[in-house]
């Protein structure tokens, strides 16, 4: 049996607590989160990171390790992780659940609405100010940049950068490959070691696991995510001060990524190769016109990592946040130099 591994060793800086929010005070939300130590003359700015589904704040603690110990001595802003209700260690469930149907209390509206009020809470009650012109930068990952995207929209001139790791298709069913029942569908143009009885086994699985209407552990409802954020490339979002956010969008390595479907759901290489990897790339290309032209960067390919980039390379995401938060400091957002 091999010998446990040691906890990881955080900064100080770094400290674990609970909250009730104002209008949800039976339930509990755990967090993490260091007060920065950023020059007084630079804007109040907070990192938050956003969950995805399969994942939890756990795996932004070495980004957030890193960011701390690389910054330290030139500052850094303050950083915010959480765990949506029944999600990692918030056990509690989100109240909207109570007397609904199982997996149909509360969506992703519901979760956007939850992180402001967690934001304007934490920063109040670790700070000791009102979060009056505090600035946000969002890191997420999978369906977190969903909750990032919609949290933009919803609150205008909140956002000032963003960091996509591998956004989810947040506009798609996961029907990604060609119906073998349909009438226009043609075996012909399927990759050769795919037979229509995989495809059509492939389909029925994906759907499966990972449809709209799928319940999840944390009883987050998708069914309406797609009408939420219709299209990847708008509206196009608006930063401080009527400008617009600077913007890094992730996405994953495909051969990494086709492996990795071959290994946890049989899906053939070719499929992956050939249908979704270059699906997800054009979504990825329509993200990064949600800002302004020179203030987008990427699609940036994530070497060796699959969906959960931040899981598979911290190192990587602290290199990519630390050039975000560089960038903010020389050129600002809706500055074009």
């Amino acid at each position: 049996m091999a010998a446990p591994q040691p906890a990881m060793m955080l900064p100080r800086e770094l400290a674990h607590d609970t909250i009730a929010l104002n209008y949800k005070p039976t339930a509990k939300i755990h967090y993490t989160f260091a007060a920065g130590n950023a020059p007084e003359e630079q804007p109040r700015r907070l990192v938050v990171f956003l969950n995805g589904l399969m994942t939890d704040k756990s795996t932004w603690l070495p980004v957030m390790a890193g960011i701390i110990r690389s910054h330290r001595d030139n500052g850094f802003p303050s950083l915010l992780a959480y765990d949506r209700y029944g999600q990692g260690l918030t056990e509690d469930r989100d109240p909207l659940d109570s007397g609904a149907e199982k997996g149909r209390g509360h969506n992703v509206a519901d979760a956007v609405h939850d992180l402001h009020q967690l934001v304007t809470q934490v920063w109040t009650d670790k700070i000791g100010n009102s979060e009056a012109g505090l600035r946000l930068i969002l890191v997420a990952n999978s369906i977190g940049c969903a909750i990032a995207r919609l949290y933009a929209q919803r609150y205008p001139g909140r956002v000032e950068a963003l960091l996509l790791l591998d956004p989810m298709i947040a506009n798609s069913k996961f029907d990604w490959w060609p119906n073998p029942d349909s009438k226009d569908f043609d075996p012909e143009e399927i990759p050769v070691d795919v037979t229509v009885d995989v495809l059509r086994e492939q389909r029925t699985k994906f759907a499966t696991f990972f449809a709209p209407d799928v319940i999840n552990k944390e009883g987050l409802d998708r069914r309406d995510l797609a009408e939420l954020l219709p299209y990847s490339d708008r509206p196009i979002l608006e930063a401080p001060q009527g400008l617009r956010p600077i913007l890094t969008v992730v996405e994953h390595d495909p051969e990494q990524f086709a492996s990795e479907s071959l290994k946890s759901m049989g899906t053939p290489i070719s499929l992956s190769m050939k249908y979704t990897n270059p699906l997800w790339h054009r979504y990825n290309q329509g993200l990064l016109q949600i800002t302004d032209p020179h203030l987008a960067v990427g699609p940036v390919v994530a070497k060796n990592c699959g969906h959960f980039v931040q899981r598979d390379d911290p190192s990587f995401v602290i290199d990519q946040l630390s050039s975000l938060l560089g960038r903010l400091v020389l050129q600002p957002p809706g500055v074009d130099v």
